[in-house]
């Protein structure tokens, strides 16, 4: 990073802990979100974030795509966290016919996967609505992998690193089990598999919150049929339909393809977990159609 560059992170930086700690002095004016995007990691959250951006009647936390405290800032006072949504006569201004308030919302990848998240969502927000992103968990894991790799996050090559995920995550998991004020960058960056069990991971939501407020969106889908999955999200957050000027993709990554021999392993370790899908959404995921 340039002097420059450096320069202009740490005055964004200043910038929003000053809005922060201002946020906290009218936490009881500010709104709470309506849903939350909570992931899963590498599967077009930031692209869909970004196509909710443009409805006129959604607002998004102040600053950040995701403020992250259902995870790793859990131990933030409830002011901090409402801190960072507009101010509720924002919006009611933002309301759409009908409705009192426009919608807030924030989004996190890792809300979805972490093993106090959930049960916090749900004791802090009992009527929001929760929308999840699920992709092909054979491409989600490649596509985790080198994202970890190219952050630093990991440095073994890929075999290795899904051989070693087990004996490296595990521990790790008890020990976030065990003490909630636990962070862990091993179970955050390297749980390539364990992230791609969907169904177990929106059941909790599930059994929470009720079928009726968790919505799922295929990444597959979304991206090849782009204006059909998101008027069905529309309608799940009850707004009316309003298209973004596009669907874009945002943080790609493009490399050579995934190892055959990888994929045929990574594809028979997710097939019980995929049929767990198909019972969770009583439909078969894109991925495993044959079309698909």
């Amino acid at each position: 990073m340039t002097v420059r560059g450096a320069l202009h992170t740490r005055a964004r930086q200043l910038g929003r802990s000053a809005a922060t700690s201002f946020g906290q002095l009218t936490a009881g004016h500010r709104a709470m979100p309506d849903f939350l995007l909570v992931g899963a990691q590498r599967c077009g959250t930031t692209s869909l974030f970004r196509a909710l951006l443009g409805h006129p009647h959604v607002l998004r936390a102040n600053f950040l795509k995701g403020v992250n405290y259902f995870d790793v800032h859990a131990d933030q006072a409830p002011e901090w966290y409402r801190a960072h949504f507009p101010l509720t006569s924002t919006a009611r201004r933002r309301a759409a016919p009908g409705q009192d308030h426009g919608l807030v919302f924030e989004a996190s990848g890792y809300y979805m996967f972490h093993p106090h998240a959930p049960a916090r969502i749900m004791q802090a927000l009992p009527e929001v609505k929760i929308v999840a992103m699920v992709r092909d968990p054979v491409e989600r894991a490649f596509s985790a992998y080198k994202h970890e790799f190219a952050r630093g996050f990991e440095t073994e090559p890929l075999e290795r690193a899904l051989a070693l995920e087990d004996e490296r995550v595990a521990p790790e998991l008890a020990r976030m089990l065990a003490d909630p004020h636990y962070q862990s960058d091993v179970y955050r960056h390297q749980a390539y598999r364990r992230r791609g069990h969907y169904a177990e991971q929106l059941q909790v939501f599930t059994d929470g919150l009720g079928q009726g407020r968790v919505h799922v969106v295929q990444s597959e889908l979304f991206f090849t049929e782009p204006e059909q999955e998101y008027t069905r999200l529309l309608d799940f957050l009850e707004l009316p339909t309003v298209m973004p000027d596009s669907f874009d993709r945002y943080n790609p990554r493009p490399s050579a393809p995934l190892d055959a021999s990888v994929a045929a392993l990574l594809r028979e370790h997710f097939a019980p977990h995929d049929a767990a899908l198909e019972t969770f959404l009583s439909a078969q995921p894109s991925w495993r159609r044959p079309s698909g």
